[in-house]
């Protein structure tokens, strides 16, 4: 939307210039009433009025429930030029809901850390906020989530966490523009062919060790990774490698995932579940 503001004055006069997307071209003059200290007539002065283009701006919700990467991702684009507006989401419920008020945003989103059911239900709520642009920025994600993700829309980017921060800001300046940005490893499983191995139809109990199953446990009863670090005695970073090595093993992206393996291969039971 165009913007008007004040940058200058004539005679004391206010000049009104309009700030513009690119995407406009517009001339316009600007008239201007004398000044009222001197005599009044019935002229006015016409002046000029500058045209300033600037990029559109955008919004940008940071779905993460990591501090110190909503912290990061901030920073970073805080510094980018078209930048509007940084908002946080920390869980599934709270970015429909930064959606709903901001439904051309930019979507920043670690999908392991969210309890979707599937690829699908990502792919759902694209679809129900389609002028929406997400960026995908998590750790590890499967070869067969990424090739049902990517190829169901141009909307999805996807950029991990350890990768460069060059590469980081580039995909951050991919998602403002609505270009889709693939990082480099993923871009090389994709034309690789490469895949993980399909689950295990029945699962096995030598897939995870015992403090793997014992946090696996935990994650299915619905703590978070401060919450069991907090009951263990262990540094945050500790128990987020478990989990990461947990969703890598059994190759599931997010917890919800996670837990259906649980229930499967009775580390927690329905019982304990539903409690």
């Amino acid at each position: 939307m165009p913007m008007m503001t004040i940058i200058n004055a004539i005679d004391g006069m206010p000049i009104y210039i309009l700030i513009l997307s690119l995407s406009y071209t517009l001339t316009i003059t600007a008239r201007l009433p004398t000044h009222p200290n001197k005599k009044r007539s019935s002229s006015f002065h016409s002046a000029s009025v500058c045209i300033i283009f600037v990029p559109d701006m955008r919004e940008f919700i940071i779905a993460d429930n990591q501090d110190i990467t909503k912290a990061g991702m901030m920073f970073l684009l805080s510094k980018q030029k078209d930048t509007a507006l940084l908002l946080e989401a920390d869980n599934k419920g709270e970015l429909v809901q930064q959606l709903r008020l901001h439904p051309q945003a930019v979507v920043i989103l670690d999908y392991t850390l969210f309890d979707f059911s599937g690829a699908d239900e990502l792919i759902v709520l694209h679809e129900r906020f389609k002028e929406a642009d997400w960026l995908l920025f998590s750790d590890e994600l499967s070869v067969e989530f990424l090739r049902q993700v990517l190829f169901s829309s141009m909307s999805f980017g996807v950029v991990l966490k350890d990768n460069s921060k060059e590469e980081i800001l580039s995909a951050l300046q991919c998602a403002s523009r609505k270009e889709r940005f693939i990082c480099n490893h993923v871009s090389n499983l994709l034309l690789s062919g490469s895949s993980v191995a399909p689950a295990r139809p029945v699962p096995k109990d030598d897939l995870l060790t015992p403090a793997e199953r014992s946090i696996l446990k935990e994650i299915a009863l619905g703590k978070t990774t401060k919450e069991i670090a907090a009951e263990r005695n262990l540094s945050f970073h500790t128990v987020n490698s478990h989990r990461k090595n947990i969703f890598r093993k059994l190759g599931v992206n997010n917890a919800h995932e996670a837990t259906k393996y649980a229930m499967k291969a009775g580390i927690v039971d329905l019982v304990e579940y539903y409690i």
